[in-house]
C-alpha cells in the first residue's frame, strides 16, 4: 500500500497535483531542476485524505453547509470549520496508514527532525496561490509526533482563513483534497523569500529578496522587518537594512522558539551582495522551469542556497501581447482601454474578440482588460505632446504616469517626427475619439446632429432587418462585414468632428473664462439640459416611467417583492398593471441594450434582465413627484441660461470686453449644440452589439440542441472566430471552456493598471496637489459645485438604494449607470475623466462630481458623511 499512500518527493511532479497536491508538485519539480537543492522526503497523498474524510460523520452535509455559507458571515465559518477540523484531527490514522508513513520515516531517519506541510489540490495554483491557508509544522520529532501534525494539516483544510478564501476565489471544497509534505529540516544561518518580480509594482526585470536570520518563520509571521534586496540584470539596485531584533531557531527536542538577536549582529545584512544575486541566478532557473514569476522560499546552509518552496505570483498583472505578435523584444508602453470606457472589470473573451473587430485602434489584451500600446506616439516628439495632452484633459493620473515613463533612461527612445503629410496613427488615446489631425471646422448647426442620429439609426435599421435572415457559417461573414460598417459610422470624418467640436468647445470656456473672470469650470453650468443627450434622456425617462407607476399602489407592492425575470408578464394581473408594464416595455424599447459594463457583448443587457431597473423605479417612485423628468430639465435650461447671461455681462466689463463676449456667446452655442451628441456614438455601438449578441445566441442554442454545447452562455467563453470554427464543425474543445472559466474568475481579483509596460510594471500616477486639506482624498473635478451628505457605496446597480442627498461613491459609471444619477446629490468614482460618460452626465444633471479618487470605495465608508468639493476636485471624511 506504500504506492497509494505515501510519494518520494522526487518522484513528484507538475502531472501529478491530484495525487500530490500543489505544493509537493512543485517540490517535485524544482529537485528536476539542475543546480538547485530541495531538502529530502515524501508525501502522504490525497488517497489518505480521501480514506480519513470517509471516516468523518456526516461530512457531505458538512460541505453542503460550508458550500452555502456566506464568507462575510465570519461568526458561521468560524464555528462550522472549527467542528470540521476537531472531529478530522480525533479520527485515528489506519494502522496500515500510520505503517506506511512510519516505513518512510525510516528511509530518511527516524530520529530527524522534518518539517510537516500541508499540499492541498487547489495550492500553489497560477491563479490562486493559498499561500498561508493552510498549516506548516517545523521541527518535528519520532513518528507519534509527525502522524499527529500530519493529521492537523488534514484538518487545517479546513482552517477560517482557507474557508473563506475557497469561497471568495469560487472554489467548492468537495473538490479540493490534502496531501502533506514531510521533509527533512534544515536549520538555516539566514532565510526568506524571493520574489522573481518585483510583487509591488509587477515589473518582470526586478527581482526582490527578503531575508533574515534564522527559520523563514519570523519573516512570514511578520515577527521581524526583512532586509530588502533588488536586483536587476544582475545587479543589486538598491537594499533597505532593517534592524532584525529577533528570530526564529529549531530546538533540539522539537519545535520552534523565538530567540534575540545580538545587538551586534541585528543591523548586519542577512545576505552580501554576491548571495543575492547567486540567489536571484537560482530564481530565474526556477522562473524559467515554471514558465512563469516565482514566490519562492529559500534557506541559505554554510552558504548553500536549499529552496524549500516555489509558487506563482498570482498577483501580477498579465504582460499584454503587442498586435501584431511581431515577438520583437523593443519596450512597450500600453494605456488602459476600461479607464477611457469607465468599465475597468474583466470582459470574457467573446466580448474582447467583439470589441476588438469594432475598434477604431488596434488593441491588445491581458487580464481580461483591453490595452493600446502608444510607444510609437510617445516616441515621437511631435506626436507625444497631443497624446500627454489628450490623455491628461481626460486623466491626469495617466499622463503622470506616463511622464514617469518617458523620464527613465531611453525606455521610449524618440523617433523622428513624421515628415510633411504624415499624421501620428489615430485613436492611441484610449476609447477616445481623437483624431491624428485637425481637419476644416463645421458651422455650429443643430441639423448636422440630427443627421448623424438619422444616419446611424438607419443603418442599426438595416442591420436588424438584414441579419435576420442569417444563420450558421453565414452569419459569421454577414457579421465580418456588419463590423466594417459599423467601424465606418464612427470613423466618418462628420461624426469625430462633432465630438471633438464639443469637447473643444468645453475646454475653450473653461480655460478662456478662467483666464478672463477667475471662474472655475464654468462649461459645467453652460452646459445643463443640453438636447440630443441620449444618456441624459434615459435617466428623465425612467423618472416617466415612475410616473406611471407611483399611483398604483398594488403595482408599487408587486414590484418590491420581484425576484426574477418574468415579473413584466405578472404586472397586468393587477389593477394598473397593463399600464405599468407598457410604460416599462416602451422604455426598454428605447433602452433596453444598455447595462452596466456595456462594452462587452456579454453582459446580460436591461431587456434580459429588467429586474436591474427595479429598484431605481422604485427610489425614483419615492423620491420624487410627478413631472420631475419635464421640472428638472427646465430647471437646468434656465440655470444655463442665467449662467450665460452673467458671464456674457461680466464680460463686457472688462477691457476689449464686447470681443471677448461676442468670442465667448459663440463657444456656448457651439458647445450646446454639440455637447449631447458626445454620448450618441456609444448609444449606437451597443444598439449594434445587443443586435449582433441575439444572433450568436441563437446559433448558440441551436449547438445546444445539437448536443455540442451544454449551456448556451459557453459561447462568452470563445472568441469570435474560435466560435466560427465551432459553428462549422459542430466541434468543440471543453477542456478550453473550462480553463477560460477559471482564468476569467481570477482575472477579478487583478486590477488593471492605467498605465502597464511590456516590463510588466504597473505604473502609477499622481495628482502632485499641496491645495488641499489634510486628509482630503484627491481626484478630478469634473461637475462644479459643493456638497455634504451621506456616502452611499453602491458597487452593485441592482442592488442600490438612494434616499434623497445621499452621494454616490461607486468604482465607475458607464452611462447604464445614468438612471442612478437623477436621484443622486454628488458623485464620486474611482475611475474616469473629464470626458468620460459619468462626468458629461454629472454636469449635465448638475451634480458635483469627483471622479478618479483612488480607492475610493475602501476609504468612503457606507453611510459616512462627506463633502464633496466638485470645482476644486477633492473629498472631505466628515466627521
Amino acid at each position: 500500500m506504500i504506492e497509494r499512500y505515501v510519494l518520494d518527493l522526487q518522484e513528484a511532479d507538475e502531472t501529478r497535483v491530484a495525487v500530490v497536491g500543489g505544493k509537493a508538485a512543485h517540490l517535485g519539480g524544482l529537485s528536476r531542476i539542475e543546480g538547485i537543492r530541495v531538502p529530502g522526503g515524501f508525501c502522504v497523498t490525497t488517497d489518505a485524505f480521501r480514506r480519513i474524510m470517509a471516516e468523518v460523520p456526516s461530512i457531505d452535509d458538512r460541505l453542503d453547509q460550508l458550500s452555502r455559507v456566506n464568507p462575510d458571515d465570519r461568526e458561521a465559518v468560524r464555528t462550522l470549520s472549527a467542528r470540521i477540523r476537531r472531529t478530522i484531527e480525533g479520527i485515528a490514522i489506519p494502522d496500515d496508514l500510520a505503517a506506511a508513513i512510519t516505513r518512510a520515516l525510516a528511509r530518511f531517519g527516524e530520529r530527524a527532525a522534518y518539517a510537516v506541510r500541508s499540499s492541498a489540490t487547489a495550492e500553489d495554483l497560477p491563479t490562486a496561490s493559498f499561500a498561508g491557508q493552510q498549516d506548516t509544522y517545523l521541527n518535528v520529532m519520532g513518528p507519534a509526533a509527525i502522524l499527529q501534525h500530519i493529521s492537523r494539516c488534514w484538518a487545517s483544510l479546513f482552517t477560517e482563513r482557507a474557508v473563506t478564501y475557497c469561497r471568495r476565489n469560487g472554489i467548492d471544497h468537495r473538490t479540493v483534497h490534502m496531501a502533506v509534505v514531510v521533509q527533512r529540516m534544515v536549520f538555516p544561518h539566514a532565510a526568506g523569500i524571493l520574489f522573481t518580480a518585483d510583487p509591488v509594482t509587477g515589473n518582470r526585470k526586478v527581482a526582490t529578496v527578503d531575508a533574515g536570520f534564522g527559520l523563514g518563520e519570523a519573516l512570514v509571521s511578520g515577527l521581524v522587518n526583512p532586509d530588502v534586496f533588488k536586483v536587476r540584470d544582475g545587479e543589486v539596485v538598491a537594499r533597505t537594512i532593517a534592524a532584525k531584533q529577533r528570530a526564529v531557531h529549531a530546538l533540539p527536542a522539537g519545535g520552534t522558539r523565538e530567540v534575540a538577536i545580538d545587538a551586534r549582529r541585528q543591523e548586519q545584512p542577512a545576505l552580501t551582495d554576491a548571495q543575492v544575486v547567486r540567489l536571484v541566478r537560482l530564481g530565474r532557473r526556477i522562473e524559467a522551469h515554471f514558465g512563469r514569476p516565482q514566490d519562492i522560499e529559500w534557506c541559505l546552509v554554510e552558504d548553500d542556497f536549499r529552496i524549500v518552496q516555489s509558487r506563482p505570483i498570482t498577483t501580477l498583472f498579465p504582460i499584454p501581447i503587442p498586435i501584431p505578435e511581431t515577438g520583437d523584444q523593443e519596450n512597450h508602453v500600453y494605456v488602459s482601454v476600461g479607464h477611457g470606457q469607465m468599465m475597468t472589470d474583466p470582459m470574457k473573451p467573446l466580448g474582447i474578440s467583439v470589441w476588438q473587430l469594432t475598434a477604431m485602434a488596434p488593441m491588445c489584451e491581458a487580464g481580461g482588460r483591453l490595452f493600446v500600446d502608444v510607444t510609437r506616439r510617445l516616441a515621437s516628439p511631435a506626436s507625444r505632446a497631443g497624446l500627454l495632452d489628450a490623455l491628461g484633459r481626460g486623466d491626469p493620473l495617466i499622463r503622470d504616469a506616463l511622464e514617469t515613463v518617458l523620464d527613465r533612461d531611453n525606455f521610449v527612445p524618440s523617433l523622428p517626427d513624421a515628415g510633411p503629410g504624415r499624421q501620428p496613427a489615430a485613436g492611441a488615446s484610449a476609447g477616445s475619439a481623437s483624431a491624428g489631425g485637425a481637419s476644416a471646422p463645421i458651422e455650429t448647426d443643430p441639423a448636422i446632429v440630427t443627421a448623424l442620429i438619422e444616419r446611424s439609426q438607419v443603418s442599426i435599421a438595416a442591420l436588424e432587418r438584414d441579419i435576420r435572415t442569417k444563420s450558421g457559417p453565414a452569419l459569421f461573414d454577414f457579421l465580418l462585414e456588419a463590423f466594417e460598417e459599423h467601424k465606418r459610422v464612427l470613423g466618418d470624418p462628420l461624426n469625430i468632428q462633432v465630438i471633438m467640436a464639443g469637447m473643444e468647445a468645453t475646454w475653450w470656456l473653461n480655460d478662456k473664462l478662467h483666464e478672463w473672470l477667475g471662474e472655475k469650470n464654468a462649461a459645467d453650468t453652460l452646459t445643463l439640459s443640453v438636447p440630443d443627450n441620449v444618456t441624459s434622456e434615459m435617466g428623465l425617462a425612467l423618472l416617466d416611467v415612475a410616473d406611471v407607476i407611483r399611483p398604483r399602489p398594488e403595482v408599487v407592492a408587486f414590484l418590491r417583492g420581484v425576484e426574477d425575470e418574468g415579473f413584466l408578464d405578472e404586472l397586468p394581473k393587477l389593477a394598473g398593471g397593463t399600464e405599468a408594464r407598457d410604460a416599462m416595455e416602451a422604455y426598454l424599447d428605447r433602452y433596453g441594450m444598455r447595462c452596466v459594463g456595456e462594452i462587452d457583448i456579454t453582459r446580460p443587457r436591461w431587456r434580459e434582465r429588467p429586474s436591474t431597473l427595479v429598484p431605481v423605479i422604485l427610489d425614483n417612485v419615492r423620491n420624487f413627484g410627478p413631472g420631475a423628468a419635464g421640472h428638472r430639465f427646465e430647471r437646468g435650461r434656465q440655470k444655463a441660461r442665467k449662467k450665460e447671461q452673467d458671464v456674457l455681462s461680466r464680460l463686457r466689463a472688462l477691457p476689449d470686453g464686447e470681443r471677448k463676449a461676442d468670442e465667448a456667446k459663440r463657444m456656448i452655442d457651439r458647445v450646446r449644440t454639440f455637447i449631447g451628441y458626445r454620448e450618441y456614438p456609444k448609444y449606437g455601438i451597443v444598439s449594434r452589439y445587443f443586435v449582433y449578441k441575439r444572433a450568436l445566441l441563437e446559433e448558440a442554442e441551436r449547438l445546444v440542441r445539437a448536443g455540442v454545447l451544454p449551456e448556451r452562455e459557453d459561447i462568452f467563453y470563445l472568441t469570435f472566430h474560435e466560435l466560427h470554427d465551432v459553428v462549422r464543425s459542430n466541434r468543440v474543445n471543453d477542456q478550453l471552456i473550462q480553463q477560460r472559466k477559471d482564468a476569467f474568475r481570477s482575472y477579478h481579483a487583478l486590477t488593471p493598471p492605467r498605465v502597464l509596460t511590456s516590463d510588466g510594471e504597473a505604473v502609477t500616477g499622481a495628482y502632485r496637489r499641496d491645495d488641499v486639506p489634510a486628509g482630503a482624498l484627491i481626484g478630478l473635478p469634473v461637475s462644479t459645485g459643493t456638497v455634504e451628505g451621506r456616502a452611499r457605496v453602491i458597487l452593485d446597480m441592482a442592488e442600490a438604494d438612494l434616499e434623497a442627498g445621499d452621494i454616490l461613491v461607486t468604482p465607475f459609471t458607464d452611462p447604464s449607470w445614468s438612471p442612478l444619477f437623477v436621484g443622486a446629490a454628488g458623485l464620486v468614482t474611482e475611475v474616469g475623466g473629464l470626458m468620460t460618460h459619468g462626468a458629461v452626465i454629472a454636469r449635465e444633471y448638475g451634480l458635483p462630481a469627483v471622479v478618479g479618487v483612488e480607492q475610493a470605495t475602501r476609504l468612503i465608508q457606507d453611510g459616512r458623511r462627506i463633502r464633496v468639493h466638485g470645482t476644486d476636485g477633492y473629498v472631505e471624511l466628515l466627521p
